[in-house]
């Protein structure tokens, strides 16, 4: 019982930093989460956490959304993330793990040495961006960072930002929650752990947008980038040893 304390206080911590960030919870929950469990309950309870997740943000900053871009790049997301989450009932899951930290490690890294640069604002972009975001969501359970990349290159207010990343997340979990259940992915002693995960998508959500208020944007993503670089690490080391 005292782990999933750990895990709630953590898994409130990272929906906060997630919100602010504008990447999304999952780039810290994900590794956070597998400091707890096993790498495919991970997948489940991230899919599901997340469900719960965009719906409150969707909420929060309705009035924010860009319904053209997130079509554009939520479309391709949701067709790669069922694609993605279909492998991994067929992949081992020690090397899925190694993958997604070394993932997680070399994205963090890049994000952090090009945090302004952008890509060429183009429907191309647009669905190699949601393909390549679904696709990471499905097998290694996050794909926020790469769609930031994608909606960074058009330079959205941080309210349209959040909310239009968002809509595209919620089609997204959607999907691959139910492959993930299905699958025994998100097994029923986990139910236990449905309130809290609802309880923390709306206080995270509205804890974030509180600070987005008074805080710089750049300070928290700085801060969320070497915390998933550390964990990720750890949870590397901690797999090969």
């Amino acid at each position: 019982m005292d782990n999933y304390y750990s895990f709630v206080a953590l898994a409130l911590l990272s929906e906060i930093i997630g919100t602010v960030s504008g990447f999304g919870s999952s780039i810290l929950f994900v590794p956070v989460a597998s400091l707890f469990f096993d790498f495919k309950s991970v997948l489940g309870i991230t899919a599901v956490f997340h469900v719960f997740s965009n719906l409150a943000k969707i909420y929060l900053f309705r009035q924010g959304i860009n319904k053209t871009i997130a079509w554009r790049l939520g479309l391709p997301a949701i067709a790669f993330v069922l694609l993605g989450a279909w492998l991994t009932t067929y992949l081992p899951a020690k090397p899925l793990e190694a993958i997604m930290s070394i993932g997680l490690i070399g994205l963090s890294i890049y994000l952090m040495l090009n945090f302004n640069r952008t890509i060429q604002q183009s429907n191309g972009n647009l669905f190699v961006g949601g393909a390549a975001s679904g696709f990471l969501a499905g097998v290694a359970g996050t794909g926020g960072a790469v769609r930031g990349i994608t909606l960074a290159a058009f330079q959205l207010p941080k309210v349209v930002f959040i909310a239009t990343s968002a809509f595209i997340d919620l089609g997204v979990d959607t999907s691959r929650a139910v492959i993930y259940v299905s699958n025994g992915y998100f097994d029923r002693k986990y139910l236990v752990l449905i309130p809290f995960l609802i309880a923390i998508s709306i206080v995270g959500s509205y804890l974030g947008k509180v600070i987005l208020k008074y805080a710089s944007e750049i300070i928290f993503r700085y801060m969320v980038l070497t915390v998933v670089t550390a964990v990720s690490l750890f949870q590397l080391v901690k797999l090969f040893t």
